[in-house]
């Protein structure tokens, strides 16, 4: 039997290692305190105890990591990257989106409860299985190589611009992936930008030039370039920042669909902490 293994960073920038369904590492957290996963699961302190504590849970609770795997699921966040993707394809704003997730890499997905199910309540996957239940489900022709479950952003657009959508969104954890995208497939595609935290000045100017959303994670850079940028935010705890005018629509697309209006000026932050 083909070993299974899956590497996550999570919960305040955590390596995670999960091997045949058991974590077999857990590193040490960058960042202390996250106010979101204060508010959801009532963790006051990011260390390797409580990390292991909250993959457990997640494994056990939809399945992660596992032939267990749910795929569709509602909202869980009232605001993320997610819920943006999910409702800018329910409202035809986007044709499809290209995501990267446990099980599957990177797939291209038109529908917004699997985007809700494989992106909600993960973290960045930086190194996959395939799990077959969660191929079969996504649809083999939906991923981009399902012996593999190989992640590589770019050549998910390459082949959702291939299967003939010509809306696309594409979720990016780097400047250099954001440029490539945007020099190669122009404004047909949305660039949204994850998992920043860590990221230095001269790529936070980078993103902001390139990407249409920005989401802040635990990112000092980022939030201090957005100071200085005509954005849409949404959210005080881990702000998304709608850049572009397409980013901007896709933002206030989600806030209206959950009764929300945009913050203004500087909005009374609740950041995790420490910011790097």
């Amino acid at each position: 039997m083909k070993m299974s293994r899956h590497v996550t960073e999570c919960l305040g920038k955590t390596r995670v290692v999960v091997e045949n369904g058991s974590i077999v590492e857990v590193g040490e957290p960058q960042i202390k305190k996250c106010p979101l996963f204060g508010k959801h699961r009532g963790i006051d302190e990011l260390n390797a105890g409580s990390v292991r504590d909250n993959i457990e849970f997640r494994m056990e609770d939809f399945g992660l990591f596992s032939e267990e795997r749910k795929v569709r699921m509602p909202d869980f966040l009232s605001f993320g990257i997610s819920e943006i993707l999910g409702t800018a394809l329910k409202h035809g704003a986007i044709d499809a989106a290209v995501i990267a997730a446990d099980g599957c890499g990177t797939a291209v997905v038109t529908d917004p409860e699997i985007v809700q199910g494989m992106c909600g309540r993960i973290s960045a996957i930086v190194e996959t299985s395939p799990i077959e239940t969660v191929i079969e489900a996504m649809g083999r022709d939906m991923v981009l190589d399902p012996e593999t479950a190989e992640i590589d952003m770019l050549a998910g657009l390459e082949k959702a611009y291939s299967m003939g959508f010509r809306s696309v969104a594409v979720t990016v954890c780097g400047a250099d992936d954001a440029v490539k995208a945007r020099d190669s497939y122009g404004y047909s595609t949305v660039i949204m930008a994850v998992h920043t935290t860590g990221t230095s000045y001269s790529d936070a100017v980078t993103l902001f030039d390139n990407c249409d959303v920005i989401t802040a994670c635990a990112s000092a850079t980022i939030r201090q370039e957005a100071k200085s940028r005509d954005v849409v935010t949404a959210g005080n705890k881990v702000p998304i920042y709608g850049v572009s005018e397409k980013g901007k629509e896709l933002v206030s697309l989600r806030l209206k669909e959950i009764g929300r209006e945009p913050w203004t000026g500087n909005p009374p932050e609740d950041p995790p902490y420490p910011l790097i």
